[in-house]
């Protein structure tokens, strides 16, 4: 464990990740203190593969979607002795190697940092390109800074933003929340380099609903401008 790890810990929302998820926990595990797995109702053996692996585990009984799951997760970092906590993807999207990025970004004094895919776009399917162009630049416009790579769920936040971060999403929508109420806090928020991977994973975004939600996340918020 790195000296810096004392004080990280690593909160993984995760659906149906059997067959991924374990590896994701030992590869983060160097990295951070501990690894909270919160397992949003998958009905497979996720739960059981990421204990296995040495996460700790909490288990939603039906899933909620990824917004309630990191609110979970965020409800156990207040109960941990922690300064820092990553935030990761359970199939294997996010190489944990990369926490370091992260961390190193903190130079910058920022207390939260969004991993940023877009220096290595060639490797994202077309339609996440273009999508995740799209809604960094109706999020930038919306925060009134520049969030290269919005979509990308791969962050470092500070404890303090616990307090900031009450989601009224509880579906993928959530990232983008995330960013609108951190500077609406009156937060920078900062970015670092991480690989881009696609594989095996199942992607369980629903494209016109998730759509939707994400417009209607925007509406209200740019409708209650502070």
């Amino acid at each position: 464990m790195k000296p810096e790890a004392e004080s990280l810990v690593a909160v993984v929302a995760a659906y149906r990740e059997e067959g991924l998820i374990g590896n994701v926990v030992k590869l983060a595990l160097p990295f951070v203190s501990r690894v909270v797995v919160v397992d949003d109702g998958s009905g497979d053996g996720t739960a059981a593969e990421a204990r296995a692996a040495g996460a700790e585990v909490i288990v939603h009984p039906a899933n909620r979607g990824k917004g309630a799951a990191l609110m979970t997760g965020f409800a156990r970092c207040r109960e941990l002795d922690c300064e820092w906590i990553v935030l990761l993807d359970g199939d294997g999207q996010h190489d944990p190697a990369d926490i370091s990025s992260l961390l190193a970004a903190r130079a910058s004094g920022d207390k939260l940092i969004v991993g940023n895919r877009m220096g290595n776009a060639a490797a994202m399917p077309w339609p996440r390109w273009i999508g995740n162009c799209v809604g960094s630049w109706l999020v930038s416009r919306l925060i009134g800074q520049q969030a290269p790579d919005s979509q990308c769920g791969f962050r470092l936040l500070h404890r303090s933003l616990l307090d900031v971060l009450e989601f009224s999403t509880r579906h993928y929508e959530c990232d983008s929340e995330m960013l609108i109420l951190a500077a609406r806090a009156g937060l920078r928020i900062g970015c670092a380099p991480v690989a881009t991977i696609y594989g095996r994973e199942t992607s369980y975004i629903k494209p016109w609903k998730d759509l939707m939600r994400f417009f209607r996340l925007l509406w209200r918020y740019r409708s209650r401008r502070p």
